[in-house]
């Protein structure tokens, strides 16, 4: 079997570049990873026999996002409201693609909310990825200040997952 850290390089390497098929030989080993549609599941398939789906990697079709530069004239001019209320604020990102979930089961409340002070050890969320799920960890003192992802949603390597002011 193979090791699952390769697994899940090669399937970040596989959504990365857009790929829909992955087919992987050697002397030992067989692997392949396919993706039926641009928001299915990646499959994958070791020697012949197919495993479960693995973690839910959506196609991202948004554009890379374009930073505005102020022209030397228009310095004066205010900063954008969203800017100015995250002033002073650091991200909790995301270290992995998968699934965000902020509380450890349906029935229980949010790990982390607004308003919640929370230290390094503090666990924020748990995202799943290849029927795993790590617990997400705030890695820094502070209050939470803003949740920037919903329940369920797929989040991306880097992704901002929380804003939270330090303490």
């Amino acid at each position: 079997m193979m090791d699952i850290r390769k697994l899940k390089e090669l399937v970040r390497l596989m959504v990365d570049n857009d790929l829909t098929e992955l087919d992987l030989r050697d002397k030992d080993e067989q692997a392949t990873i396919r993706r039926q549609t641009t928001l299915s599941a990646p499959q994958i398939v070791h020697h012949g026999a197919p495993i479960a789906p693995a973690a839910q990697v959506p196609h991202s079709t948004a554009a890379t996002p374009v930073v505005a530069t102020a022209a030397a004239g228009a310095r004066g001019s205010a900063a954008p409201a969203a800017a100015q209320d995250e002033a002073g604020l650091e991200a909790i990102e995301s270290p992995m693609v998968g699934t965000f979930y902020a509380a450890s089961g349906p029935d229980k409340p949010p790990l982390a909310s607004v308003g919640m002070a929370v230290d390094a050890n503090t666990v924020v969320c748990l995202l799943e990825a290849m029927k795993i799920f790590n617990e997400i960890k705030a890695e820094r003192s502070g209050t939470i200040a803003k949740v920037l992802v919903k329940n369920g949603q797929a989040v991306e390597f880097g992704q901002k997952l929380f804003l939270i002011r330090p303490t």
